[in-house]
């Protein structure tokens, strides 16, 4: 049973919450430290993952390929399209005259939702927890989530808190979609795609923390060709 969906979705309902009824009574240089430490929590979490390796050529050739696919796929510029097309439909409902308050909302409303719902870590969690029944990295994920909610939440509302029903419907999807490949995976295959899994946390970690601004989106086909390159490296190779 799917576990990990539903505690990161309710990491996020109750963090939404909470933050919306402290307001502005949280302090802002805990608004503005806490971020880093998501950062540093999500750094350690892949490498934590990286080490588990089986094939140290497959996890090198699938990062490079598959970023390589995203690149000329442009998937990080399709996500911001799909985005940008919420933000204006969100203009529009407001009747089309958004003073500079309102559009910074739009635009802070706009990162929290692909934070939530694109991010590397859930899409990756949720098909680790699929294909193994391991729901610790969404689970670790619903604490990062939880703090990060409340503090969009003391400037954004509840609208946080309502980000974390299409987040639950893409990774239920994403799972039970990972659920179906089981039984055509290896140790070796499993332990390739957490490694690749662990260089997207990777670079998230450093994305937060302002470090190097990856673009993660463009680096998920990785996750999905993962597997097929460690079947034929281990086929062909080991």
């Amino acid at each position: 049973m799917l576990t990990g969906p539903f505690i990161n979705a309710a990491a996020v309902l109750i963090g939404g919450t909470l933050g919306a009824l402290l307001s502005h009574r949280l302090p802002e240089r805990i608004r503005s430290s806490m971020p880093s430490i998501f950062g540093l929590a999500s750094l350690g979490i892949g490498i934590l993952l990286v080490i588990k390796c089986v094939n140290l050529p497959v996890m090198v050739l699938a990062t490079l390929v598959g970023t390589l696919i995203g690149e000329l796929c442009y998937v990080e510029r399709g996500i911001s399209g799909g985005v940008n097309a919420l933000r204006n439909l969100l203009q529009k409902r407001k009747g089309g005259d958004a003073n500079s308050a309102h559009e910074s909302f739009i635009q802070s409303l706009v990162a929290i939702i692909i934070l939530f719902c694109a991010s590397g870590t859930g899409i990756f969690g949720a098909m680790r927890e699929g294909m193994t029944g391991d729901p610790s990295i969404l689970i670790a994920k619903a604490f990062l989530d939880f703090f990060t909610a409340v503090i969009f939440a003391t400037s954004l509302g509840f609208a946080v808190a309502v980000i974390s029903v299409p987040m639950l419907i893409i990774q239920l999807t994403l799972a039970t979609c990972a659920t179906l490949i089981l039984p055509l995976t290896t140790p070796a295959m499993m332990g390739d795609f957490t490694a690749v899994g662990g260089i997207l946390l990777l670079a998230t970690g450093l994305r937060i923390c302002g470090i190097k601004m990856f673009a993660v989106a463009n680096m998920l086909p990785a996750l999905v060709i993962a597997m097929p390159i460690s079947a034929l490296w281990t086929a062909f190779f080991a």
